[in-house]
């Protein structure tokens, strides 16, 4: 591992974490351990972070100079009230979490031990696998974080091959809102359109529908950028 790159703990075997972890792994930092319950979330982070192993969240924000906290965002501000009443926090290290909620107020306790708050959330989709590496090099992430430190959030991003854009914190719910309407209409209009193709007999309806989507998607895109513009 090269001068520079830092011991990064996951805090989180769902979808995003172990995704997160692995293409910080591809820039060379040190995944030294994640958390995980049920066998799916094992069976998670074994395929994406092989050889990494399952720490309880206390032994792991210990040995990290990167806590990345890839948690429901219901759970997100026991968790980090709770590692700061047991004083496990450390002065210096990183926290990141991933919800697209909050900005770094929720990271308030651990900020009160000297730890660096920043809110990284990637805009996108995830399945869980290894074709989320790929489709995070199209992706982009918010973030936010102090000014002093917004230059570390926006290169760990550079870094996961994503590229960054700053949002503001009192915009971070008006952020959410966004991209929760995004993937909600598109997957009800998919969902729907998909289940009257079948209804008339067309076989995989999802294959018919991808260009037609993948096209249209990219065409309201195009305009919505061009209106940004004006």
């Amino acid at each position: 591992m090269r001068a520079g790159r830092l011991g990064v703990g996951v805090v989180g075997a769902g979808r995003v974490g172990p995704v997160l972890g692995a293409a910080l792994a591809n820039a060379e930092h040190a995944v030294v351990g994640i958390t995980a319950v049920s066998m799916s979330s094992v069976d998670r982070a074994e395929a994406l972070l092989p050889g990494v192993p399952v720490l309880t969240t206390p032994e792991l924000v210990e040995r990290s100079e990167l806590v990345l906290l890839a948690v429901p965002d219901d759970q997100l501000a026991e968790l980090v009230q709770g590692l700061a009443d047991a004083g496990i926090w450390q002065p210096g290290q990183l926290v990141v979490h991933t919800s697209p909620d909050h900005g770094v107020g929720i990271l308030a306790p651990a900020m009160a031990a000297g730890a660096i708050p920043l809110a990284i959330h990637p805009a996108m989709a995830f399945t869980g696998t290894s074709v989320d590496l790929s489709r995070l090099r199209d992706a982009y992430c918010a973030v936010t974080a102090p000014g002093p430190v917004l230059p570390i959030a926006q290169a760990l991003v550079v870094e996961m091959g994503a590229e960054p854009f700053v949002v503001a914190e009192q915009d971070r719910p008006a952020y959410a809102d966004a991209v929760r309407a995004a993937v909600s209409f598109s997957t009800a209009i998919v969902d729907q359109s998909a289940g009257t193709l079948s209804s008339i007999g067309v076989e995989r309806p999802g294959r018919v529908l991808g260009a037609l989507v993948r096209s249209a998607v990219d065409n309201a895109l195009t305009a919505a950028d061009g209106q940004s513009a004006l």
